[in-house]
């Protein structure tokens, strides 16, 4: 049965390790005036030289979370101003940073959805791809919604180098048939900046 997804998603916070509750709490970060990259909400993201950049040029890259939205002053009005997202080239009034909003902890769950197949059979796929580590495509998202529409990427898929650890099949019964492309997975980050001390 094929999955409901046809496209990635980003990673949306769904709990934490241990099935704690959790209120998704963020944390204060900054993206340099008029960095022309988009960073999308739901993409993760990392720290470099003190600002917060996109996470996905590398399969292997660690990430410090996921980018949950940004706010600014606007230059033009001088409001504050949230968005979403990102959407690159913002220089705020009186040239200041613009404010990232990261979903930093190191045990946050998301759910992700895979651009393949895992497996011929369900319970093979099960076995082969839980515990197992994906990396993500690199940045994609829409500028209507700025919502990243990323996705794991199956032909990564490795025992530990990759960014991404897939701990089960999300119960979500319209895209968890892991025989399908776009299925559902909830994963914790593997290679994580501040745990790893890793760049």
């Amino acid at each position: 049965m094929a999955n409901r997804n046809t496209v990635g998603f980003g990673l949306n916070a769904t709990g934490t390790m241990g099935s704690n509750y959790t209120n998704q709490g963020q944390s204060n970060y900054f993206i340099d005036a008029a960095d022309a990259t988009a960073i999308y909400n739901g993409q993760p993201v990392k720290i470099t030289s003190g600002y917060i950049v996109t996470a996905t040029a590398a399969i292997t890259n660690s990430s410090l979370g996921v980018l949950n939205g940004v706010f600014y002053n606007a230059t033009s009005t001088q409001k504050p101003t949230w968005n979403n997202y990102y959407p690159g080239g913002i220089t705020p009034a009186n040239s200041e940073d613009t404010t990232a909003f990261v979903l930093d902890n190191p045990m946050q769950l998301y759910e992700a959805s895979v651009n393949a197949l895992m497996g011929a059979s369900q319970p093979a796929a099960v076995v082969a791809t839980i515990g197992q580590t994906m990396g993500t495509q690199t940045s994609q998202g829409s500028t209507t919604t700025g919502k990243s529409s990323q996705s794991l990427v199956f032909a990564t898929i490795h025992a530990t180098a990759n960014t991404w650890r897939v701990l089960r099949v999300s119960a979500d019964p319209e895209n968890e048939d892991m025989t399908a492309a776009w299925c559902t997975v909830v994963v914790v980050g593997n290679l994580n900046q501040i745990i790893d001390s890793s760049a």
